[in-house]
């Protein structure tokens, strides 16, 4: 799999940006290293990919032998998750015969974010609802789907490509992290989303691309590259 072009204000850490907006300027002047973390996260999404789309019945290579992180853990994983979408498509089929499943779906939300873009994990619309479902293997810290501003982020992508086509009235969003036992699922109206958006997204993000606004700390800055060296009388962690 391809590596992936990252966003200034990227929907992954958009809980620390919505917190802290001059800390995305900040970060900026740091080396990314990458973590041991980050590359098995992104071997099991390569893992997960693929396995979604065969059961999916989507043409897809296996990537097993390439993958410096695999493990039986990370077969098990991925295996849940891909069963876990895939019962989510049938539950869909109920009450609509045709529903659209994209996989791995980049996503624009530049409308509220400053060159905001993202790939959704799977997308699901069927029967007046938007369903965005996001794999996390990390282990260490649970995450949950409520008020999740990446989750919402995807999911303003995903209305921008399909609001205009599809009657969408609900979104659905679900973390999925088999590693913590954790299935998050938080739903919003559409309507109320756009609303967060034009409200909190937007003003905040155009803040944090200027590199405007108060640094505040907090447990948002926990994968901050600047957080050894942020000023001391901030510190809250």
């Amino acid at each position: 799999m391809a590596a992936k072009a990252h966003a200034i204000l990227s929907a992954s850490s958009s809980d620390r940006w919505l917190h802290c907006p001059p800390s995305v300027r900040l970060c900026e002047t740091y080396e990314d290293k990458g973590s041991d973390y980050a590359a098995e996260g992104t071997d099991a999404h390569a893992l997960g990919e693929y396995k979604l789309k065969t059961v999916l019945g989507l043409p897809a290579d296996d990537p097993t032998d390439s993958l410096k992180w695999y493990s039986e853990e990370m077969e098990d994983a991925t295996s849940g998750y891909a069963e876990y979408v895939l019962e989510q498509v049938e539950a869909a089929k109920e009450t609509c015969t045709d529903p659209v499943v994209l996989i791995e779906q980049r996503v624009d939300f530049s409308r509220w974010v400053e060159q905001g873009f993202g790939t959704a994990d799977c997308i699901i619309i069927a029967d007046g609802t938007l369903r965005v479902i996001d794999y996390k293997h990390g282990l260490g810290v649970l995450v949950s789907a409520k008020e999740n501003p990446q989750m919402q982020c995807y999911a303003l992508g995903a209305l921008e490509l399909f609001d205009d086509i599809y009657d969408i009235d609900q979104v659905s969003m679900t973390i999925y992290q088999p590693r913590r036992q954790n299935v998050s699922t938080y739903e919003i109206s559409k309507d109320d989303l756009y609303r967060w958006a034009d409200e909190v997204l937007k003003p905040t993000a155009d803040l944090a691309f200027a590199g405007d606004g108060n640094f505040l700390c907090g447990e948002w800055c926990s994968f901050c590259k600047a957080k050894n060296e942020c000023a001391p009388e901030l510190r809250q962690i």
